[in-house]
């Protein structure tokens, strides 16, 4: 457990240049033909839609909500969407978990306390609110602010407290509260088993603090939701051991952009094979993987509006790359000395006197676990195909293998991808006659079970959309160097550094700076970007800068300035000129006492230069009473909906998105 220490708390949530409704790709795109498909999405009236932090707003903030309940629904919605457990470690932020609630969301769907505490005062600024950190004994917990006083919204033991006259309890009423009762009884402070002891028997509804007896989310037995904490649990987080404000990093940016090409395949699946990211560390255990619905820890869920069966889901992205459709060349980002369908090959060299290259992409919304990719070269005489892999969007290249005879070859990308959400891969062909007769791409990813468009007894309304033609290229590294087999780092994305350093970053002088170089594969339509950032002293600053002429000019996003000890600031900037595929990001300071980055993250959205709609077919897979149904629906246009009835309460069982032959 991390803990940053603040001493104020704005809000620090900007949008440049107006139009953050375009961000999540709700707006018609082109009715143009598109050889890729951006923003599919499938959406059950049985499940909120939290693709992005603006699909959230739509679906939990409504118009005319008081601050009370634009708080309680952001608790509701952190309530709903993640689990108590061991939480995903991507290693890209410094506290080594993920924060972005978002992404969690959608990609795992369960996290720790201080993450639970994260997503509460993150998604609170996102809606117009204050919030802060409070850091407990073997507990985290936000405050959200609203009719001059602050609130405690526990969405990790699933909890607050309401005081006599109807208004939630700040931390520090619970506190006094509970110190209260160990005035009284000083001998029970830190005897765990006699505080269970009460509980057990149940006089800690009579004999224990009044503000505790009287929470709703205690049940007889005087636990909370999940069965695992309890009363006892409240009385030794709040024992005034720690009660610090502290406050827990996070970045924002990540939503949810399924692409489709054709050939490609997308399958999630309400199950999982035993897979997840913390696999290879074998001392974080993830419960999460045999959770079931309604039972155990998970009991409380269906309470929730939760469908799914597990929480856990691993799914399947498969790409069979058209080698001899005209699509591919539209879709790759290289194409160069290829011709499609010539004899013994469907993609062969076209001029023997120079080497053939194909690059593709491989984006996914959801992190890839495991990857394969399938080949069978066509090599006459001494032709050979060398195979390259970049995970930093071909800034560097790494060579896995040099296929020298015809044989169909499998290549195994798990080290590679594993953790990533987006790598691109490189085959350069040489020799005349060298060629692809098949290329398969298959790569495994987790996903949370829970924000699936699952459905429920009775009629369902499907909804299925497709969205602008966007992609997005996104920059994000850890600052420690220990990460460097988990994850990638800053220094992967070739920044350059002035007069700063070091993990977390700061700058080592009166001012300085880091600047990232961002190219996009078609024309630049927004950068979204951020950090979580110190600024000790009112003399420490730190600004958000962008330059599209190669920082001959530059234009400030964002001017922040201290003292805070620990916040976000997330800024939108759509002022960009036409034409544009290249760009500097930079975080540029100045430093009187201490001036620090802990997380930082970058998106580049840009538009597709194949982008544009195409149908899509769309196949649910279910049980009702044992036995298996399923509903294909081909989507011809981009924005549909339909009804699938069941007649019985459905075992969910896998969506599978692809374009329609």
């Amino acid at each position: 457990m991390r803990l940053r220490r603040r001493i104020d708390f704005p809000r620090l949530f900007i949008v440049i240049a107006l139009g953050l409704a375009s961000c999540h790709g709700a707006q018609a795109p082109s009715e143009r033909p598109g050889a890729l498909v951006s923003f599919v999405k499938v959406l059950s009236d049985k499940v909120e839609d939290v693709s992005s932090l603006e699909a959230w707003k739509r679906s939990f903030i409504q118009d005319g909500m008081t601050d009370e309940q634009k708080a309680l629904a952001v608790w509701t919605s952190v309530v709903k969407f993640r689990h108590q457990d061991e939480p995903s470690r991507e290693y890209l932020e410094d506290a080594k978990h993920t924060h972005d609630p978002i992404r969690v969301f959608n990609v795992y769907g369960y996290s720790q306390c201080c993450c639970a505490s994260a997503f509460i005062e993150s998604l609170s600024r996102a809606a117009g609110l204050e919030a802060r950190g409070r850091a407990l004994d073997h507990h985290s917990v936000p405050e959200v602010q609203w009719d001059g006083a602050w609130h405690l919204l526990d969405g990790a033991f699933i909890n607050y407290f309401k005081k006599p006259d109807g208004t939630i309890a700040s931390v520090d009423d619970v506190l006094n509260a509970v110190n209260g009762f160990y005035s009284v009884h000083p001998q029970l402070k830190g005897d765990a088993a006699s505080l269970k002891a009460m509980r057990m028997n149940g006089s800690w509804k009579s004999q224990g603090p009044d503000l505790l007896a009287h929470c709703p989310y205690y049940d007889d037995q005087g636990l909370f939701p999940a069965g695992v904490q309890g009363w006892d649990q409240t009385m030794g987080a709040y024992d005034g051991t720690v009660t610090s404000p502290f406050e827990y990093d996070y970045v924002l940016g990540y939503r949810l952009n399924i692409q489709l090409r054709k050939g490609e395949r997308l399958i999630r699946n309400w199950s999982n094979a035993g897979h997840h990211v913390n696999q290879n560390e074998s001392d974080l255990a993830c419960g999460s993987l045999s959770a079931v619905n309604g039972q155990g820890d998970l009991r409380y869920s269906p309470a929730y509006g939760d469908l799914a069966p597990g929480r856990i889901g691993n799914g399947t992205l498969d790409y069979e790359v058209p080698l001899a459709d005209p699509s591919l060349l539209q879709t790759a980002l290289a194409a160069d000395n290829l011709v499609q369908a010539k004899a013994g090959a469907a993609l062969q060299i076209d001029n023997p006197e120079s080497p053939g290259t194909l690059v593709m992409r491989m984006p996914s919304s959801y992190v890839y676990l495991a990857g394969t990719m399938d080949v069978t070269p066509v090599i006459p005489g001494n032709g050979y195909i060398d195979v390259f892999f970049s995970d930093n969007h071909g800034l560097d290249w790494t060579q896995v293998a040099t296929l020298s005879d015809s044989s169909a070859k499998t290549i195994d990308l798990s080290n590679l991808v594993f953790r990533r959400y987006d790598y691109r891969l490189k085959l350069v062909l040489h020799g005349g006659g060298t060629g692809l007769a098949r290329l398969h791409v298959s790569s495994e990813i987790q996903h949370s079970q829970r924000a699936l468009p699952a459905l429920g007894a009775g009629d369902n309304t499907i909804t299925f959309t497709s969205g602008d033609p966007e992609g997005t290229i996104t920059l994000e590294g850890s600052f420690d160097p220990n990460d460097r087999d988990k994850t990638l780092l800053y220094t992967d994305f070739h920044p350059t550094l002035d007069s700063i350093g070091g993990a977390p970053l700061q700058l080592s002088a009166s001012a300085g700076s880091i600047t990232f170089p961002v190219h996009t594969p078609g024309d630049l339509v927004r950068l979204r970007f951020g950090t979580f950032h110190r600024l000790r002293d009112a003399g420490d600053t730190w600004q958000y800068r962008v330059s599209f002429d190669g920082g001959a000019t530059w234009t400030t996003a964002r001017s922040l300035q201290g003292p805070v000890l620990g916040d976000g600031a997330y800024v939108v900037f759509e002022a960009v000129p036409p034409g544009i595929r290249d760009a500097l990001v930079q975080f540029s300071g100045t430093q009187s006492n201490t001036a620090e980055i802990f997380d930082w993250r970058i998106d580049a959205d840009y538009r597709e230069p194949a982008g544009g709609f195409a149908p899509v077919k769309v196949t649910y897979q279910w049980e009702e009473a044992g036995a298996p149904k399923s509903d294909v629906h081909i989507a011809r246009s981009p924005n549909e909906q339909w009804t699938l009835h069941c007649a019985t309460k459905p075992l969910m069982k896998a969506i599978t998105v692809e374009l329609a032959e």
